[in-house]
């Protein structure tokens, strides 16, 4: 069992035994592999195991969850399909607790529950806002709390009840606050082409101990996350 923050190609590991490996993805890296090429958290992950074990044939490391390209923060990886399927389990009944913070834009009043129906847009690849019962809406629900306010930004706290495509990005901005450096839903572009928003922690129970885990990222040390330390 590993617990102690060690490095691997930029990808800093959290937590790691025989069935799960927890990491901190880093911002502007893929999940999984797509078309581009682009090194990604499953493709890299899987390295590192075969290199570690002196694995020759394929290894087995299933996504538990998705963070979008430019998003970082918290992630579980199964290493094992039992592993995997008890944990999709999981989150399926939402027994995983997923929060998040956001560096938005904006002075957010309206805390608490932000409830719409969400449709994705594939052409757009983005999620639209829609009305109750159009086809393809899907109910999106989280709570939203203020930690602090600094300019013309906020930090914020999010705690998804449901789990929709952009779901985090999409309602903030129909509230009026959209994701710092998120162009595709109406902010400002960052630097380095990120989105301040990262997975802050993930609770769990373990798959084959049920023991609760629980694990947290810091936030990045770079603008605009420094603006509230």
């Amino acid at each position: 069992m590993t617990q102690d923050g060690q490095i691997y190609h930029n990808i800093e590991i959290l937590f790691e035994d025989n069935h799960l490996l927890v990491i901190n993805k880093p911002s502007n890296m893929l999940s999984q592999a797509d078309k581009s090429g682009k090194p990604d958290v499953q493709s890299v992950m899987k390295t590192y195991l075969k290199e570690k074990y002196e694995k020759p044939g394929n290894v087995f490391l299933a996504l538990v969850q998705r963070l979008d390209h430019p998003v970082g923060g918290t992630m579980v990886l199964a290493r094992t399909s039992k592993a995997a399927s008890r944990l999709s389990e999981q989150i399926r009944t939402r027994t995983v607790k997923k929060e998040y913070l956001a560096v938005v834009e904006g002075h957010v009043v309206n805390q608490g529950r932000l409830v719409h129906y969400l449709r994705k847009n594939n052409a757009r690849k983005k999620a639209e806002i829609c009305r109750e019962g159009t086809p393809g809406a899907q109910k999106a629900e989280l709570d939203l709390t203020v930690k602090q306010i600094s300019g013309k930004r906020s930090l914020v706290h999010i705690r998804l009840h449901t789990g929709r495509f952009h779901q985090i990005r999409a309602q903030l901005a129909a509230a009026g606050y959209p994701v710092a450096g998120d162009r595709k839903y109406g902010a400002m572009p960052l630097p380095d082409n990120s989105l301040a928003l990262i997975c802050s922690s993930v609770t769990f129970n373990h798959p084959v101990t049920k023991k609760v885990m629980s694990f947290k990222t810091e936030t990045p040390g770079e603008l605009p996350w420094t603006r509230f330390r």
